[in-house]
């Protein structure tokens, strides 16, 4: 009962501020009765969608959407709460003096709030409560295609040239969308890559949320250098309540057989020559390793037979295993590719000024290219979304990557 009382407290200041700022905007009863009728409503909504929660289920569209309306309704009130309580500090000490000089405002010791003040905090609120409707409704569908060219000086000759499109993070059981899915899958195919790779979480939780999506996931064309992918953290069914340890592991193999299903070859702690011509590249896949999640991710059996002067190519998960273990490996690998933060599907990208996101606070490799002494790992921002069933200024992504041989150097297309 006791982690109730803060939040509770939270919302209540949130809501007292939020009316005072309505109340002092507009006068009318219409209006007043309006915002209060459609705030209980919205409580009522929020607060019985979390009570019947049921963690053997897990993540559905009604339980996202009630998330999306706690953040649309919570994080705009907390702007307005913030400017009219910085208003109410200044119109405290304003009321001290003027006590002391006997000027009081009508006999009030309060001063009366400020009408501008109100509008100011509304019209900052307006910010986030369109992005997050935006983000809602077009910005988790908004793909799209990010383009880098890297070049290494020991690059196989027969690659010099070689795309790979890189996807992240599905979470099919996300999806509202088929119209929007199968955009993304033909943007996906019009990247003709050589190679496609796929860096985990094909679901939320349960095999069955990817069965209405196999035929469409089929179409991503088959390359020339084939279709690779490895598994995320959401995969093993952690999230999950289970009848049984059976149940859980025979939901495991079937999300491991989704792959095949998309004529995906999963690699399961597994490295495979990638032949072309004459030369070949190493395409390592670990499980799932990282620093605050599961870590069934195991390099060294991954990289078995892999010697440290072959290029290499990593496919994991979590981009912290990149930061912990992999950039310092004295098996140099040239190239991971990782996803799993999704950019936490909120912050602001300007290319070239700016690149924030509450989720740096948490990963140092978080969204993009990233490089240490001539190593690279490159984090997808995730085709899907997750919890939040949107995304606000990080958009899905699909990137394709061009092998160059040559100097170090990294080139936006």
């Amino acid at each position: 009962m006791l982690r109730w009382i803060i939040p509770l407290i939270v919302i209540a200041v949130v809501e007292f501020y939020s009316f005072q700022a309505i109340r002092t905007v507009s006068k009318s009863k219409i209006v007043l009765a309006v915002y209060i009728l459609a705030t209980l409503i919205t409580i009522i909504y929020i607060v019985y969608n979390f009570l019947q929660f049921d963690r053997s289920v897990g993540q559905t569209q009604q339980s996202m959407l009630a998330m999306g309306m706690f953040l649309i309704f919570v994080v705009p009130k907390i702007l307005i709460a913030v400017v009219l309580f910085g208003e109410d500090i200044f119109r405290f000490f304003k009321a001290i003096i003027v006590h002391f000089m006997g000027d009081n405002d009508g006999g009030k010791f309060m001063p009366t709030r400020r009408r501008f003040v109100s509008q100011i905090a509304l019209g900052l609120a307006s910010i986030p409560f369109t992005s997050l409707i935006y983000g809602m409704t077009i910005g988790k569908y908004n793909f799209k295609v990010i383009k880098k060219t890297l070049s290494f000086p020991d690059l196989p000759d027969s690659f010099d040239g070689v795309t790979i499109t890189h996807i992240s993070d599905i979470h099919s059981g996300s999806f509202d969308n088929h119209e929007k899915i199968e955009y993304a899958i033909d943007l996906i195919n019009e990247q003709n890559s050589d190679l496609v790779l796929f860096t985990g979480d094909i679901v939320n939780t349960h095999a069955k949320e990817m069965h209405p999506w196999i035929e469409t996931f089929k179409k991503i064309h088959n390359p020339v250098l084939g279709k690779y992918s490895i598994l995320g953290n959401h995969d093993y069914g952690e999230y999950s309540d289970w009848s049984s340890e059976e149940a859980k592991e025979e939901n495991f193999k079937e999300i491991k057989d989704l792959h095949r299903q998309i004529d995906f070859k999963l690699l399961l702690n597994q490295n495979v020559k990638i032949q072309k011509g004459k030369d070949f590249i190493r395409l390592v896949g670990v499980e799932n390793w990282g620093k605050h999640f599961k870590k069934a991710g195991d390099l060294n059996i991954a990289s078995e037979g892999v010697s440290n002067d072959e290029f290499k190519i990593l496919m994991s998960h979590d981009p912290s295993h990149w930061d912990a273990e992999v950039q310092h490996d004295e098996r140099n690998y040239h190239l991971t590719l990782s996803g799993h933060t999704h950019g936490f599907q909120f912050g602001i990208e300007i290319p070239g000024f700016l690149k924030w996101s509450p989720v740096q606070y948490v990963y140092k490799q978080w969204a993009g290219l990233y490089e240490n002494m001539g190593r690279f790992i490159y984090v997808n921002r995730g085709f899907g979304f997750h919890a939040f069933p949107g995304r606000v200024g990080i958009m899905p992504e699909i990137t394709v990557i061009t092998l160059k041989k040559g100097g170090f150097t990294v080139k936006d297309l």
